[in-house]
């Protein structure tokens, strides 16, 4: 299994805190931010492969977690 970065397992805990799935989170972002976002996407991001400013602010602003990434 790929290893989930720190900014990963706050989603994944906020999720399970909100009784939410993924693909609960991955339709909110897309209609947060009308861009394409799917599980593989998501994914990359629980890795910690990519961090697209404006998907990680929505991630953040959805789940109501803190956005000092950067």
């Amino acid at each position: 299994m790929a290893k989930v970065c720190d900014f990963g397992k706050e989603i994944k805990k906020r999720l399970v805190d909100l009784d939410q799935s993924q693909e609960w989170l991955i339709a909110e972002v897309a209609k947060d931010t009308g861009k394409y976002f799917d599980s593989g996407y998501l994914h990359r991001i629980l890795r910690g492969e990519i961090a697209t400013p404006g998907i990680v602010a929505s991630i953040c602003k959805i789940l109501e977690l803190s956005d000092d990434r950067k």
